[in-house]
C-alpha cells in the first residue's frame, strides 16, 4: 500500500509556496516543491520534482475565495502524482498569539480563534484563512492543520515580551510575539543535527527577506527577537518600516490628518526598502543601481541589523555564533558583508572569498563568533508538525 501524502500551503500577498510531502514511518519525504504566482497573468503554477519542473498555466480566473484556483491546483497534483491518498493540508498561519502553542488541527473553533486574531496581522492572517476556506470549499474531507509562526517563541519570558505600557495591556495580549518562528525553528533543528556544539550555546539567527527579523536563541530554544506585537516591528523590511518610534504615526493621525486606512498602507506596503530608496522594496534592484537612495536604503538596512544582532546578544548574555538564512541571507553577500563589518568588534573575522562563494561557514577558524549561512525550510516544518497530527488524529479514531 503507498505511503498517504500530504500538502503545505504557506501563503504571501500575491504568491502560494506549495509543498508536497509524503508521509512514511520516518516522516514527511518531499515529493517536490512549487508555487503558485497569482500575480501573473495567466496565473502560472511552478512545480519542481524529480522528474523536472512543471509550468502550468491554469485556466481559472484571480478571485477573492481562491476557489477555482485552488480546486484546478489539486485536481492537477492528483492527475499528476495520484493523490489518491491525499490525507492533510498543512498551513502556515502566522499569528497564532497566546491560543496557539502548538500545531492545531482547523476545526470551527481553531478557525474562528485564527480569524480573531486578524488585527494582529490582518495581510498575512487574511491569506492564510481565505486558503483554509478554499480548500475547506473544494475538498470539505481533507483533513486541515495550521502551524504559527508566533509558536517557537513562546520559550521567552514576560519580562522580554512586555511593552512599558499600563499593565493591563499586557493582560489584553498586547505583548511581543515574535514571527518566522517556523523558520527559527527549522535553523534550530539544522544546527542541533550539523553544529551540535554551537546550537546549544548562544545564537542570533537572521532571517532575511522580503519580511525579515533577527532572533536570539540559547539551548534551541527562542529567548528574544527584534518582530513585536506586530509584524511592522524590528528591522527595516521590503514595504515594512521596523521599529519606529509611536509619535510619527500619532503625528500622522492627527497633524496630516491621515486616515487609519492609509496610515496602515504606509507603514505595510510603502515604507522599508521601498520607502527608503524610493526605486523598490527589493534588495536585488538595489544591488544592481547605482543610485544613492538605492546605497542609502541598503546602507540603513544593515546598519538595523547589526544593532538588533548587538541587541539579541546583550539578552543572551553574549553571543557565539551568528546564522543568515532566508532569501537575502542566503543569496546576497553583499548584505552579509555590510552586517559583519559592523558587527566586527564582537570578534567577527570575516572570510570574504568563502562568504562571497556562499558557503556555509563565512567566519574564519580563530573568529571568536562563529558566521554561518543556513538555507531554511519552512514547509518541512510545516509538513512535519501536520504529519504529526494527522497521526493523533489516526491514533484517536
Amino acid at each position: 500500500m503507498s505511503d498517504p501524502f500530504l500538502l503545505t500551503l504557506n501563503a504571501g500577498s500575491s504568491s502560494i509556496k506549495i509543498g508536497l510531502f509524503g508521509i512514511t514511518h520516518d516522516g514527511p519525504k518531499r515529493v517536490g516543491q512549487g508555487t503558485i504566482d497569482l500575480g501573473s497573468s495567466p496565473i502560472m503554477l511552478h512545480f519542481s520534482h524529480a522528474d523536472g519542473v512543471s509550468d502550468i498555466a491554469l485556466k481559472s480566473a484571480l478571485s477573492v475565495t481562491l476557489y477555482e484556483v485552488m480546486g484546478e491546483t489539486l485536481d492537477w497534483f492528483a492527475d499528476n502524482f495520484a493523490l489518491k491518498k491525499l490525507s492533510t493540508v498543512g498551513h502556515r498561519v502566522v499569528h497564532g498569539g497566546d491560543h496557539f502553542d502548538g500545531p492545531a488541527t482547523i476545526t470551527e473553533d481553531s478557525l474562528a480563534a485564527i480569524a480573531a486574531l486578524l488585527p494582529m496581522a490582518p495581510f498575512h492572517q487574511a491569506q492564510s484563512l481565505r486558503l483554509i476556506h478554499a480548500i475547506r470549499h473544494v475538498r470539505p474531507d481533507l483533513s486541515q492543520t495550521a502551524s504559527f509562526d508566533t509558536a517557537f517563541h513562546r520559550t521567552q519570558t514576560d519580562l522580554v515580551r512586555r511593552f512599558a505600557l499600563p499593565r493591563e495591556y499586557f493582560d489584553a495580549g498586547v505583548k511581543h510575539y515574535g514571527f518566522h518562528g517556523l523558520s527559527y525553528q527549522y535553523i534550530a533543528g539544522a544546527l542541533a543535527q550539523r553544529y551540535a556544539r554551537l546550537a546549544h550555546g548562544r545564537v542570533v539567527a537572521a532571517h532575511l527577506g522580503s519580511g525579515a527579523s533577527l532572533c536570539g536563541l540559547s539551548g534551541g530554544l527562542s529567548r528574544d527577537t527584534s518582530t513585536g506585537f506586530s509584524t511592522l516591528d524590528g528591522i527595516p523590511m521590503a514595504t515594512r518600516c521596523g521599529t519606529l518610534d509611536a509619535g510619527v504615526v500619532l503625528y500622522m493621525l492627527q497633524q496630516q490628518r491621515r486616515s487609519t486606512e492609509e496610515v496602515e498602507d504606509i507603514l505595510y506596503k510603502k515604507s522599508g526598502l521601498l520607502g527608503i530608496s524610493g526605486i523598490s522594496g527589493d534588495s536585488r534592484v538595489l544591488l544592481a543601481s547605482r543610485l544613492p537612495e538605492a546605497c542609502e536604503a541598503l546602507n540603513l538596512f544593515a546598519f538595523r541589523i547589526a544593532g538588533e544582532a548587538a541587541r539579541l546578544a546583550n539578552t543572551l548574555g553574549g553571543l557565539e555564533s551568528l546564522v543568515f538564512t532566508g532569501g537575502i541571507g542566503e543569496h546576497q553577500p553583499e548584505v552579509r558583508a555590510a552586517v559583519c563589518a559592523r558587527l566586527a568588534w564582537l570578534g567577527i573575522d570575516f572570510d570574504c572569498e568563502a562568504n562571497n562563494h556562499d558557503a556555509g561557514l563565512i567566519s574564519r577558524a580563530g573568529s571568536r563568533v562563529t558566521v554561518l549561512v543556513v538555507p531554511t525550510d519552512e514547509e518541512q516544518i510545516i509538513a512535519n508538525e501536520a504529519a504529526s497530527v494527522f497521526h493523533q488524529q489516526e491514533l484517536a479514531t
